[in-house]
């Protein structure tokens, strides 16, 4: 079983243990407390509560389980594959894939798909369910993920991404015809107060969010646009766009109800991600293009 230390710096004494080990690490807080639960965190080598308030220079070790399947089943599924070495690999996710394993989604996953090419050489940071997840990208959005093969790669990965160091370049079509050529929506994000499995721009139990967008083309009542992000929330670009009044075509959730045949789900492509190699520490970036349902509404909307 591998393990992580994280030594407690003076800024960060006073914070409750699961806290700050979610804000250290690339563990949710709800995955926090279950390994806690598991017994799989220690503190000076005992273990603690979650309501601990760590202290300067505590030593916290996680003892991070193997990935194990949990009845993941390896499916021979193609994958679109940009790069790949020993320590990770680059795929681009088709439109409709889910990432990983959940209710009402047990098969047919990016995580069964990685689990058959892969032979089951994956990270094991992110749990028995998501080997090798590092990030996400929604089921409806199409797109470049890194993969890591081993939890070292993974470290490297997760650090880049929490420090808000990796290119990442979307592509989406949004309603209507925006008034700047480009802009900045520096604007937090939190769940809905009524509707759970929605986010928004609140300033209630939210964290910050930044995405820099620019106008590349203007269509027939949409508009071509490419996002930068500086962070990473659940559905940041589709909450952003919307609270500025340009919801992202397609879009079943925070866009307009009507249905667009080209189009099963939001308009919202990954093209381009960017990082440094955990291993080789070289800067690798790469691009992919649109997938078909994109190509094909941005066609019909395109002005001729």
């Amino acid at each position: 079983m591998n393990s992580i230390t994280i030594i407690v710096t003076r800024e960060n004494r006073g914070k409750r243990l699961d806290a700050f080990i979610a804000g250290s690490s690339d563990y949710t807080r709800n995955s926090v407390q279950l390994l806690m639960d598991r017994g799989n965190i220690f503190v000076n080598g005992k273990i603690c509560s979650k309501s601990y308030k760590v202290k300067e220079n505590d030593e916290i070790v996680i003892n991070v389980p193997p990935a194990r399947d949990m009845g993941i089943i390896a499916q021979d599924i193609p994958l679109d594959i940009y790069y790949e070495d020993d320590d990770l690999l680059v795929v681009n996710k088709p439109k409709g894939m889910v990432v990983h394993p959940a209710n009402g989604n047990e098969s047919g996953t990016l995580v069964n798909a990685l689990m058959y090419h892969c032979k089951g050489s994956l990270s094991g940071i992110n749990g028995e369910i998501r080997p090798g997840i590092v990030h996400r990208i929604d089921k409806d959005t199409s797109g470049l993920l890194v993969v890591a093969k081993n939890d070292k790669a993974h470290e490297g990965l997760a650090a880049q991404f929490k420090e808000h160091s990796v290119t990442r370049v979307y592509n989406a079509i949004v309603y209507g015809n925006l008034k700047n050529d480009e802009g900045d929506i520096d604007a937090p994000i939190g769940r809905h107060k009524t509707d759970r499995k929605k986010f928004c721009v609140t300033e209630v139990n939210s964290k910050s969010a930044f995405t820099h967008y620019k106008v590349l083309e203007r269509l027939k009542g949409f508009t071509l646009i490419e996002c930068r992000l500086k962070t990473g929330r659940t559905h940041q670009i589709r909450v952003h766009m919307q609270s500025i009044g340009h919801p992202l075509a397609g879009d079943p959730v925070y866009g307009p109800k009507n249905i667009i045949s080209e189009l099963d789900g939001q308009a919202l492509h990954r093209g381009v991600i960017g990082f440094v190699h955990p291993i080789k520490k070289e800067y690798m970036e790469f691009s992919a293009p649109w997938c078909s349902q994109f190509q094909k509404f941005y066609n019909k909307v395109k002005i001729k």
